[in-house]
């Protein structure tokens, strides 16, 4: 049996390595493609996370099941050449957050349900997130050490279950490590900066011991030695309009109960915005797993606002522009269930907001096929004229250093591929030993 690379976090820090690995959690097809580009040139594996909300027995707002995400994934490998050998795959907030609406026994069926099929599809990083309450629960107490960790336990064996029956068609698949955690930050960034926490020690201590004393329970404390990260607050999370920079002083009790564990690291969610040298004290503090989502698709987003203007100022006739910002509008506008009761304040503040949000929740109507075609659009009109290089730079300056120096293309494509690289950079500043790349401001 190939051993999951995963497990290379643990060995490297027990070494006295500073081991860590960006999750690069999305379903947008260009910040796949720029995320795989930009691995090609360190030749090592790469983590692609799809979350239950995305993608699910029901399709999820992407339309996909878990096979269907991995073969999309595949896909844009085959058209750049990279080998699906280096992808891990990972399913993020697996458990009953796409179904808190229903009972306990619903809910937890189709949690079951959509563990076995990631891990049947070949999924190698799957986070069991059993942390938020069902519709039968007690909305007034928070869920118990003991609940989360037997919900977390029985989906566990379907997981399991999902890989033996991989296993059974395809001998050298590879063993799915896991994740788990009562201390989950919500999917997308939280709407209340206020509200977070770093997690106590003593709550870690709490969620290992109980995970522990179910698995035995359960018969499953064999699968322990799969579970190699728990998912805590280390004290970063963004909202709306602020981000909430990681302290290592404050999170020092925290990663300090780690040199107790020798076997486990922690996994960052929501450390989107951060700053590439807060990244790297993450990581270096056991902050392992680095988990970004919207920071990815707010780039690409804006790398399209800004390819907007620019048509703007040179496709003279109204009615031969994208219109691509205006399209953005009115699909929200149109279906408003994926930011209305989360974006506050005034008519003006919202409008704002469903641009330029941290959370970006604009990010679930960018498969929408009216945008799609906008976008199509834009690159069309952008590719019939030539970019003066001082209109590239009024509007885009990463990108006109790179476009002046020669080492990338000015194709309006890989002008908005490039602002999701430079997040990337952030990220392999953090976990790559003595990177160093122009684009990163520490």
């Amino acid at each position: 049996m190939v051993k999951n690379s995963l497990f290379s976090l643990i060995e490297r820090r027990k070494e006295g390595y500073a081991a860590g690995i960006p999750s690069y959690c999305t379903a947008s097809a260009i910040v796949i493609e720029a995320v795989l580009e930009q691995s090609k040139r360190f030749g090592d594996k790469v983590l692609i996370e799809a979350t239950s909300n995305q993608v699910n027995q029901f399709g999820g707002y992407t339309g996909m099941l878990p096979e269907d995400y991995r073969d999309f994934v595949y896909g844009i490998a085959d058209r750049i050449g990279f080998p699906h050998q280096d992808i891990i795959l990972a399913g993020d907030h697996l458990g009953p957050q796409p179904f808190q609406n229903q009972d306990e026994a619903t809910a937890m069926e189709n949690s079951k349900t959509m563990v076995y099929m990631y891990a049947r599809a070949g999924y190698t990083k799957i986070h069991l997130d059993t942390s938020m309450r069902v519709a039968d629960d007690d909305r007034n107490a928070p869920l118990s050490d003991f609940t989360i960790a037997t919900r977390g336990a029985i989906l566990m064996k379907e997981a399991e279950r999902g890989y033996q029956d991989l296993l059974k068609e395809n001998p050298a698949a590879i063993h799915p490590v896991f994740i788990i955690g009562s201390e989950v930050p919500i999917p997308g960034g939280a709407q209340v900066k206020e509200e977070m926490q770093v997690t106590k020690s003593e709550d870690f201590e709490n969620t290992l011991k109980a995970y522990k004393e179910v698995f035995e329970k359960h018969g499953i404390d064999n699968l322990w030695k799969y579970v190699i990260a728990v998912v805590v607050q280390p004290g970063v999370e963004f909202g709306d309009a602020d981000v909430h920079m990681y302290n290592r002083a404050e999170a020092l009790n925290l990663t300090s109960s780690l040199k107790n564990h020798p076997n486990v690291v922690f996994e960052g969610h929501s450390t989107d915005y951060q700053s590439p040298r807060a990244l790297k004290e993450m990581v270096e503090d056991g902050i392992a797993i680095l988990k970004v989502g919207p920071a990815l698709t707010f780039a690409a987003r804006e790398a399209i606002y800004a390819l907007s203007h620019i048509e703007d100022e040179l496709i003279d006739c109204p009615e031969k522009r994208s219109n691509v910002r205006q399209v953005i509008e009115d699909v929200m506008l149109e279906n408003p269930k994926n930011w209305a009761k989360y974006y506050k304040g005034t008519d003006k503040e919202i409008a704002l907001k469903r641009s330029y949000s941290y959370s970006d929740r604009s990010r679930y109507y960018m498969v929408d096929q009216r945008i799609e075609a906008a976008q199509e659009k834009l690159y069309e009109n952008l590719r019939s004229v030539d970019i003066p290089m001082g209109l590239l730079h009024q509007y885009m300056p990463m990108q006109y250093v790179k476009v002046r120096d020669g080492k990338l293309k000015m194709d309006p494509r890989e002008l908005v591929k490039y602002a999701v690289t430079i997040i990337c950079d952030d990220y392999n500043y953090a976990t790559k030993h003595n990177f160093v790349a122009g684009s990163v401001f520490i």
